[in-house]
Formats: C-alpha cells, structure tokens, sequence
C-alpha cells in the first residue's frame, strides 16, 4: 500500500536545495550530455513515485515563487472566465518580460488563496501551470534545462532529480 502524500516543509525544503543545488545541477548536466540508456522511461517511473511522496496543495512554492508563461489562448480563456477583455485582463495583471512573453506582474500569483494554497482559476489556468513541474513533459533532456531551474523551487523536482542519481547511480554500481 502506498504511502499518502507528506505535506511539505519549506523550511526544510530550502534547506536541502541550498546544500545540493549545485551537486544536482552539475549532476543533471552531465545526464543532459551523455544520458543512460532508458532515460525517460526511468523517469515515468520515479514522476509516479514523486507523486505519492509530495503534496503540491502543503506548498505552492512555484505560484509564491515564479510565474507562469501566458500563451494568447490562456490569457483570452482566463479573462472571458472572469468577465473582462484580455486587454484588461493583461493590464492589470500581467507584463511583457524581456523575451516578450506576458509574465504576472508580481509573486505570488494573484490567484493563489495563500492560506488554502488553492489556486482560484484552477479549471482555467495558464498552460504552463497545468504542466508544471513538467517532469516527463519532454523528452528528458530536452527538458534539462528547466529542471537544473525548477529544482530550487519545486519540492516535486528536486525529489525527481535525488531519485534519478540513486539510481544511475545503482546503475553504474550494478555495471561494475
């Protein structure tokens, strides 16, 4: 029987990435440039044992932290749902960053309830957040870039990436 979800403990959490950060970044560019065999199929594998382990509502790190990417169907799906024009919607939430995607204008997100953790334009909201963590989104390592990023503020990813060194690591052991 699986275990129910841990609720997760930023202050732990923001611990471990301090002192691992640059071991798994390091760790995942290496496996970017030269991946085991069965690379993404191990990670649909530990993405089902991640799930069971973390519980995203005991957090929200990524909507107190980052903010998602609008695509043009998200921003016209989201103002329709709250009755307004997208060219409202946009100028009183969201900005153009330097690559011209439209970004929230501050963190948290403004549709985080911060003391439910619940998002209050969940059926509708943005596709990046939908997707997030994005673990088994992409091919691996075309992906590798966003998790040597969201690893520092992602309880999901970072156990991701620890699972994926246990066992290349238990890999190479096994090889030997």
């Amino acid at each position: 029987m699986a275990m129910p979800a841990r609720p997760v403990n930023l202050r732990t959490f923001r611990k471990k990435v301090a002192d691992q950060k640059r071991r798994m970044r390091a760790f995942l560019t290496r496996t970017e440039n030269k991946p085991p065999a069965g690379l993404d199929a191990m990670v649909r594998d530990i993405d089902r044992e991640v799930w069971t382990a973390i519980d995203c509502l005991s957090c929200s790190n990524c909507c107190r932290k980052m903010t998602p990417t609008f695509t043009e169907a998200d921003v016209r799906r989201i103002a329709r749902h709250l009755k307004m024009s997208p060219q409202t919607f946009r100028e009183r939430w969201l900005k153009l960053d330097r690559n011209g995607d439209w970004m929230n204008r501050s963190q948290p997100c403004q549709f985080l309830d911060t003391k439910t953790n619940m998002c209050g334009i969940y059926d509708v909201r943005p596709r990046d957040c939908a997707g997030f963590p994005h673990l088994t989104r992409r091919k691996m390592t075309d992906y590798m870039v966003w998790h040597r990023q969201n690893l520092e503020y992602c309880p999901a990813t970072f156990r991701m990436v620890e699972k994926l060194m246990e066992r290349t690591a238990d890999l190479k052991r096994s090889s030997q």
